[in-house]
């Protein structure tokens, strides 16, 4: 139809009990955050959504698939890819400075965003920040370096921009920019944070005199792209790894501190996938979530998107409006790496328990994560046309 061109870690020790409370709806379901803007926001619309990959947009019939789909159950909204984990851009843009894959070049995305609202379809372009290898490669003093001045590396191969680089944070509010005249309602911002697996140790220090702790640049960089799109009226949203809402320390490393980025944003999706906390097979205990221990979460997804969804809840303060609203990312994929017995497939059932886990935990909102962007099609609730 259109031309073309995760860290794991245990809570501190506390009382552990042995099954799930029984689940104690919010008596009021959080409301829009009230931020200051220039240029009045349209209404806000409560997302069910899935993501499509950069790839899987150009796809033959897969994307036609997931409008249908749209159009005839509770799904109302897509996550594509405006910049991917290597670095490409997905759109034409007017600076060679931006490396575009001619495989996933989308040349016509205003016109694929015209159609898609014209079915009532929401549409949050994902802008992967500080993961970039090309642009490391193209401008190596924007990367993280290592002590001998070679850019760094992580454990699979990829460079990481130095979020304490002022230069990067231009870079990316210009690509957010672009999306955002194409016509998107919504700038996720994902791998909005600082590396966590290889030799970090071998990385030089990023402060460079700059006394700002991790968390206070990451956040000052948040506002900064939420403060460029309220200029032109658009939200912004920014993905988190489930773990800040439990572990400080991690939150510390990652440069992820929610009391810091809850005013900052619309929105903030805790990637909570059960797959990816802790079982016993990796550290002899599991994963303790709310006062609940876990030896095998990815067995449990009811019970773990609720627990964990209960540590967001309480550091976000409900009573407060000008914080984001809390729209976590769910699981659609059967983690059988895992290995036997610390998984279980994940169908219908399983993703539909998370998504009422969610609705339990007194929340509206929510995105669906499959890494080939084929989802659960039957977990979704048909809508009468009629009504």
């Amino acid at each position: 139809m259109y031309a073309i061109g995760g860290s794991s870690s245990n809570e501190p020790p506390e009382e552990v009990v042995a099954a799930t409370p029984e689940p104690t709806p919010t008596p009021e379901l959080i409301t829009e955050p009230v931020i200051s803007e220039p240029v009045p926001l349209p209404p806000p619309v409560p997302v069910k959504g899935i993501w499509i990959g950069a790839w899987f947009v150009v796809e033959d019939g897969l994307l036609d698939s997931y409008i249908e789909l749209a159009e005839n159950t509770e799904l109302n909204a897509f996550v594509i890819d405006i910049k991917e984990e290597h670095g490409y851009v997905t759109i034409p843009m007017g600076s060679d400075l931006y490396p575009v894959n001619q495989n996933i070049l989308i040349e016509d995305m205003g016109e694929l965003l015209a159609d898609l609202k014209s079915r009532g379809i929401y549409t949050i372009a994902r802008v992967v920040c500080f993961k970039d290898s090309r642009r490391a490669s193209a401008v190596p003093e924007a990367a993280h370096r290592e002590l001998n001045g070679n850019v760094w590396r992580d454990a699979r191969g990829y460079s990481w921009l130095n979020p304490y680089v002022r230069d990067n944070w231009d870079y990316i509010a210009d690509l957010c920019l672009e999306a955002a005249n194409l016509g998107f309602d919504e700038i996720q911002l994902d791998y909005v944070r600082f590396p966590v697996e290889g030799s970090l140790s071998n990385i030089n220090p990023a402060e460079g005199g700059d006394e700002r702790s991790r968390t206070e640049v990451i956040a000052e960089f948040i506002t900064f792209i939420r403060d460029t799109m309220l200029e032109v009226g658009v939200r912004t949203s920014a993905d988190v790894f489930g773990i800040v809402g439990l572990s400080n320390n991690d939150a510390r490393i990652l440069g992820q501190d929610l009391d810091l980025l809850f005013p900052a944003l619309h929105y903030i999706s805790p990637m909570i996938y059960p797959s990816h906390f802790a079982n016993i097979n990796q550290n002899g205990v599991g994963q303790i979530i709310n006062g609940v221990l876990f030896e095998t979460p990815d067995t449990e997804p009811y019970d773990v998107i609720y627990n964990t969804l209960q540590h967001f809840i309480r550091r976000r303060e409900a009573s407060d409006l000008n914080k984001a609203i809390i729209r976590p990312y769910l699981q659609d994929f059967t983690a059988g790496y895992l290995g036997e017995g610390m998984f279980i497939p994940y169908g219908a059932d399983e993703v539909r328990a998370q998504i009422d886990a969610v609705y339990d935990a007194g929340l509206e909102e929510w995105i669906l994560w499959s890494n080939v962007s084929k989802y659960t099609m039957d977990a979704f609730i048909a809508v009468d046309e009629t009504q």
